[in-house]
């Protein structure tokens, strides 16, 4: 199927609500996993996934597609999810999550057929590779963007920012960065580990144009993009004349890790564990009422 679709919320709502209960049922089949980033980023990834990215799940290796690179590869859960979801793969895979044999491993490997454009695991790495993406496609004349999902524990690493200078320095309006802002990483929350505040000045600072949202809004999230797209089209946008269309596009969506599962939220300790049988059925019922 060739995206994206057009836009309508409520079926983003529900599209979103079905990527919970595949990150919670998959993880909970492996024993293992990242549920509570993976929860976090799911609004985000739904809309770019539907509503934004250009792709085609017939055609995997499509030359004119955007490309998307997952910076913070352990939410794995979600990005199979949206893969599954958007036609990559039968979802029933979903349940070998982390299985031997399985082509769904805890982080993800390259695998173009089932829509991974890069593989990931160390923090720090795939921002670059994203930047590097986006020179290849501006040298070759191609109107293709590129998508990072970050983080901000992500953004501790020294090498982040390198490449968002780069990406500035190169002009690389093709170039979009997602953080989820979720305030909590493996560790604790984010002021106790190494603090990034002032996010957006810091981006600003390093030449990109940066754009604050509710990351579990679906419409804010969508208006976002729609920003994103007039800019990496060299157009201005109305009514925002602080946008440069020659910069890179920063969204950072603040987000609540764990987010629609009420023993998971804002708890640094779901940042890495599988829920018990009694946790997925009460995850599950939760889920099952925002319908």
């Amino acid at each position: 199927m060739k995206y994206p679709i057009p836009f309508d919320e409520r079926e983003l709502k529900l599209k979103a609500n079905q990527m919970r209960r595949d990150i919670v049922e998959s993880v909970h089949a492996a024993g293992s996993g990242h549920p509570g980033g993976s929860l976090s980023a799911t609004d985000i990834m739904t809309v770019l996934y539907n509503a934004v990215l250009r792709h085609d799940s017939e055609n995997p290796e499509w030359e004119d597609r955007d490309r998307f690179v997952l910076s913070k590869a352990h939410i794995a859960p979600a990005y199979y999810s949206i893969l599954a979801r958007t036609g990559y793969f039968d979802p029933a895979e979903l349940k070998t999550l982390r299985k031997m044999g399985s082509f769904l491993q805890g982080h993800p490997k390259i695998d173009i057929e089932h829509g991974i454009e890069i593989g990931g695991g160390s923090l720090g790495q795939n921002l670059s590779i994203a930047v590097g993406m986006a020179i290849g496609l501006k040298k070759r004349g191609k109107q293709c963007r590129v998508f990072d999902m970050s983080s901000e524990g992500e953004l501790q690493e020294g090498s982040m920012w390198e490449a968002l200078m780069s990406a500035a320095h190169y002009k690389l309006n093709n170039l979009c960065i997602m953080i989820d802002y979720n305030r909590l990483q493996i560790d604790g929350p984010t002021e106790c580990v190494m603090e990034v505040e002032p996010l957006d000045e810091k981006f600003a600072a390093f030449g990109w144009n940066v754009i604050t949202i509710d990351g579990h809004s679906i419409t804010e999230t969508y208006e976002a993009f729609k920003k994103f797209n007039l800019l990496s089209a060299g157009h201005r946008v109305p009514e925002h004349d602080e946008f440069d269309p020659e910069k890179p596009t920063a969204i950072i969506g603040k987000t609540i890790k764990g987010k629609g599962i009420s023993f998971m939220e804002n708890q640094a300790g779901w940042h890495g564990r599988a829920p018990t049988d009694e946790e997925l059925a009460q995850a599950l019922e939760e889920l099952n009422q925002n319908q």
